[in-house]
């Protein structure tokens, strides 16, 4: 079943584009990754997607539902975190949920049972001070549980660990693991690595337009390096394997790193694979270590905003 679907989605500002006939199809129960350079339209799109912001054309479906602007029917499936979330600072989180929770209309019994689940899934459940004491990383924690508190099946985050430092981002990449189990996740970053960690699939979004979907592997396959990395024991060796690699006419950029490693670009890794074993044996040095390597994220990301 598709958790979000969008179809010919367009945001115009007078003489500027901010979304460009966007098409897209999250699957239910991934971790969708929505990709992109600052100012290439993630949270006009989020905004769309909760109704916030009117679509100049297009079609959103959550749920098989579609999304109007200015109506509220249909929002108890969607969890929204945006990137900058506010908060009453004299409130005690519980205080907060319980306040968020009875807009939600949820019956207080309920309530009650769903802010503790929510504030221990976080991390929060032991936290007592007023939310104006809070750090940035635990706000973000506090926000994030407001968005579970219903239980809805999409959860939408707009830059959920940006503002982080490494740590903080880590909690939180941990937290979305955690709760993929029970809502489909889309979120919005500039940071490849958090994408990396968790994300089942990717969308790269480059001034407004689609320029990258797929799920990682395939990312991966597609955006292959050819290149391999060759380990000998010393400098020497590894200058004496650069220079034959030099003439050969398969291989290319050939370099060294950290003494003892040999980077070669190949013409396709099939010819790599059997031909760099020959020559290093030819010219009787020993191998610790051979491996295709593959392309890292933001390989993926400068190739396709590139390109």
């Amino acid at each position: 079943m598709t958790a979000l679907e969008l179809t010919s989605l367009q945001k115009n500002y007078e003489s500027v584009q901010a979304v460009c006939n966007l098409h897209l199809s999250i699957p239910e129960g991934s971790i969708y990754g929505f990709l992109g350079p600052n100012g290439a339209g993630k949270t006009t799109t989020l905004r769309m997607i909760t109704g916030l912001i009117k679509p100049t054309a297009g079609e959103i479906r959550i749920c098989g539902r579609p999304v109007a602007f200015g109506n509220a029917k249909g929002r108890e499936s969607i969890g929204y975190l945006p990137d900058v979330p506010n908060f009453y600072p004299w409130m005690k989180p519980q205080e907060y949920l319980m306040f968020s929770g009875k807009l939600y209309g949820i019956p207080h019994r309920q309530l009650k049972t769903q802010v503790s689940e929510v504030l221990e899934t976080v991390g929060l459940a032991k936290a007592k001070r007023s939310i104006g004491s809070y750090s940035r990383g635990m706000k973000q924690r506090l926000g994030i549980a407001q968005a579970l508190l219903h239980k809805p099946k999409l959860l939408l985050l707009d830059e959920p660990a940006s503002a982080l430092d490494p740590i903080g981002r880590k909690d939180v990449m941990e937290i979305i693991k955690r709760v993929s189990s029970s809502t489909t996740v889309f979120f919005s970053t500039h940071i490849l690595t958090d994408i990396e960690r968790v994300c089942d699939r990717v969308a790269i979004l480059n001034g407004g337009v689609l320029v990258v979907e797929d799920n990682m592997d395939a990312l991966k396959r597609k955006y292959a390096l050819n290149q391999w990395r060759i380990r000998v024991d010393s400098h020497q060796q590894a200058m004496r394997l650069s220079d034959a690699l030099q003439g050969e006419a398969w291989a290319s950029r050939i370099r060294i790193e950290q003494d003892v490693e040999v980077l070669v670009s190949v013409s396709d890794k099939e010819t790599g694979s059997y031909r760099i074993p020959k020559i290093v044996s030819d010219l009787g040095l020993p191998i610790n270590a051979m491996e295709l390597l593959a392309p890292t994220l933001e390989d993926i990301f400068v190739k396709a905003v590139r390109s």
